[in-house]
Parts: C-alpha cells; structure tokens; sequence
C-alpha cells in the first residue's frame, strides 16, 4: 500500500463514526415520521382520558433531590469539561442487533465506555475519559474484590417519538448514588458533571438506542473501591464508570402479562440499621440463589418479606405497591415507606407524584403485610398488586406462593387498571409522546 492511500484510509475510517450515523438516520427518517403521524393520529382519536399529567410538576408533590455534601479531604472534583474522548477502531466495533424488540436484559453493550478515576494520593478525581469498551485491570488486592465496596444506578435513555434521545430524572439517580458512596466510604462527586458526560457518551453511541417504544437503552454507572491493600476501610482510590447495554423486556412473564412470586419469611432481603435503601452489589448477590429456588417452583420473582408480621418490601429488584379499597370504602394506593428496608426507587417517587397530582385516589406510604393481603383479598376488596422500578416500570403481580399456598391476585382483571394508567404515563413522558420536566433531552 502506498503512503497516498494510507492516509485516504486513515481518513475513511477516521470518519467512519460520522457516516455510519449519517446513513442510519437517513434510513430511519421515513419511520420517525410514521411514527410522529400515528401519534397525531391517535391524539385526534382521543375523546378522553381517566387521568393525565401536565406538562409541569406541581412543587406540593415533587421536591429536588438536596446537594450532596462532600467531605472536606475529598480532594478536587472533575469537570465535563476535562473530559477526552478515545473512538474505538472499525476492528473493535460491535455488531448492533438486527431486531430492537427480541433484545433481552443486559446481554449487548455499545461500543464504549466512560471512565472516571479517583486517587487521594494525586489530590482527588482524575479527568473524565470516554474509551473503548474495554476489559478493567485492577490490583488483586482491590477492596471492590474482597469487601464488596461497590455501588451502582440503573437508568435508562429513551428515543422518542421525534427521534430525540432522553435520559429521565438522571438529577435522583446522582443524588441515590452519591448517597450509597457516602455510606460505602468512597468519594463523592458532582452529579450534574457526571450527566453532562454521560451525555457525551450517548451522543457518541446515540445509534444504539433502539428505534422503538418497546426497548431502550440501560445505562449502568458503577463506582467501586480499587485500593490495592487488604483492610477494611475506605478506599484511597476508586474508579467511577458507565456502561452501556440496549435492552427490552426486564422479566420473562407469563401469558398473562404478569409475574408470580415466591412470599418466604425464611428469607430477609435487609433490616434496620442496614444498606436495603442503598443500591449496592452487597444487596443482591445474597438474593440470587432464593430466585433459583422460586424459579424450581414455577415462579418468576420473590416478595421479599420483613418482621413478624410479614411485611412486605421490595418483589424482586421492584418497589412494591397495592391498589384497594379501605375500610372506609375508598380506593387507595399504597407502597411502603422509605424506613430503610427498602430502595428509593425512581420510579416509585415519581408514581406517587403523579398519583397525588392526579386527586383521583387516596394515595399513601404505610406499611403492607401478608395477613392484610389476605384478608383483603378474602373480602374481595384487593384489586391490584404491581412492581415499579426503572427496569420494568410496572410489572403487574397475579400470583402469591405463601406458606405453601397460592393467593391469586385479580390485577389483570381490571376493566381500567390502574397500572396500565401509570405505566402509560410513565412512558409517555418517557419516549417524548408529552413535553415533560423530568426527561432531559441530549443534545
């Protein structure tokens, strides 16, 4: 090969990125627009809707998350605006999936990566990096390996009806994540700086989010402790990263649509005083060989159960909530608080938000136990039971195996559930479907 042609091929491929983008939406411009003229189409249709969210959130219902508060030895901070980029080579991209709708949870990742280091020794958080995806190199030694200091966010970015990228409510998840790193002894950082570089990096691989409203694009930023020495303490060096991985549906459910779930009071996923409100690793590997358990007897997921009275807390990696009618005959949703035990789940802020926006209902924090649900279901007055987090949104519940018993839960035999309202909005807001201020928008 002459030197002439070296350089024209230097050049392709250093291009490569800009056409492959040019090309693909080039291609996906007749089927934006399909999809913008359905969705006229059916506003037209629409005669009226039970319950709808405006296009603004009412401060008596939804409050920011408190700016975090670093310790005074945290050292200096990084900024977006340090951030460099690495484009992985022809050699070292992916295929994409041929079809957005069969895709599973977790399996694929984009081309690259964003990576942040922290080191004491050198004053504090390194410049940003994005990277090709890439394998980690880490000490043996690494807290991360032996103490489980490590903590993660699950979020996702959406492709809207307009073809525009968004990412929802990314503000709560810095905020939950600055908090577990508090509570892990690893450094804190500046949520608004992270975003702004997370946006980068969906920028850069903008093209695997799928084109369609049944899947999405998972984001999983993860900070973990990789001070080499065996002690437990904090970790004087950590790595904060993000990874990226185009999914579709977060459970295998049944024909119905729904998931039934193992109810054991032999197995206590947290306790006061402990990490349960923390979305940490630590919390989830002890619950994966009682999900093989439920999954030998036939059922999807596991309530997790809590005291005496059975309690219940989160149904698999999902706040949990319930829709009834009380004793005073009204109809009210309820979920439990956030005394510790459990997640504080995006997705469960934001539908209790919603659901007092709405003054359709009574809607409350208390606690639910086994027995209520019993006897609820006894009189005939439960009518739902559904999961919610940012992996499935909702997940109606039509089955309870507890204490060796199945209770069987009429959600799916709701004329107008009340799950499929919030599930509808949610995702509305969501894929750009109605202009909202919880979904940011990258640029």
């Amino acid at each position: 090969m002459t030197t002439k042609m070296a350089i024209n091929a230097k050049d392709i491929f250093r291009n490569q990125h800009r056409m492959i983008k040019f090309i693909a939406q080039s291609i996906r411009l007749c089927s934006n627009q399909s999809l913008k003229a359905a969705q006229a189409a059916q506003q037209l249709q629409k005669t009226s809707v039970d319950f709808e969210i405006t296009a603004s959130v009412n401060t008596q219902y939804t409050h920011a998350p408190e700016p975090v508060k670093h310790d005074k030895d945290l050292g200096h901070l990084f900024k977006a605006s340090q951030l460099t980029v690495r484009l992985a080579t022809p050699q070292q991209l992916q295929p994409k999936p041929d079809n957005d709708e069969e895709l599973g949870f977790g399996r694929l990742f984009t081309d690259h990566m964003l990576k942040i280091y922290y080191h004491k020794s050198l004053g504090g958080w390194q410049k940003p990096e994005i990277t090709p995806l890439e394998n980690l190199v880490m000490h043996p030694a690494a807290k991360v390996l032996h103490y489980a200091v490590e903590l993660f966010e699950g979020m996702k970015a959406y492709r809207g009806v307009d073809g525009k990228i968004r990412i929802f409510r990314p503000d709560m998840n810095m905020a939950r994540m600055n908090l577990a790193a508090q509570r892990s002894g690893l450094p804190t950082f500046e949520g608004k700086e992270f975003v702004q570089c997370l946006s980068r990096l969906l920028t850069i691989d903008s093209e695997w989010v799928p084109h369609t409203d049944t899947a999405s694009l998972y984001i999983r930023p993860t900070l973990i402790g990789i001070d080499p020495t065996l002690g437990v303490a904090s970790s004087d060096s950590a790595l904060l990263y993000a990874i990226l991985s185009p999914v579709g549906s977060y459970f295998k459910t049944g024909s119905s649509g729904a998931v039934s779930l193992l109810a054991d009071p032999a197995y206590t996923r947290a306790w006061p005083g402990g990490v349960g409100n923390r979305k940490m690793g630590s919390n989830y590997a002890p619950t994966i060989n009682v999900q093989k358990e439920a999954a030998s007897r036939g059922l999807q997921q596991v309530l997790w159960l809590y005291g005496e009275d059975h309690q219940l807390t989160e149904v698999g990696t999902m706040n949990i909530f319930m829709f009834y009618v009380n004793d005073q005959g009204e109809q009210e949703l309820i979920t439990p608080p956030l005394s510790g035990l459990i997640l504080p789940g995006i997705t469960r802020d934001s539908i209790l938000n919603m659901t007092r926006q709405w003054g359709k209902f009574k809607v409350r924090e208390a606690n639910i136990t086994m027995p209520m649900v019993c006897e609820l279901l006894n009189q005939g007055r439960l009518l739902e039971l559904f999961g919610a987090g940012t992996a499935c949104v909702v997940s109606p519940v039509n089955r309870i195996n507890y204490l060796g018993q199945d209770l069987y839960v009429p959600t799916m035999e709701q004329e107008k559930p009340v799950h499929e309202l919030i599930r509808e909005t949610l995702t509305n807001i969501q894929y750009g479907r109605v202009d909202h201020p919880w979904s940011m928008v990258i640029d």
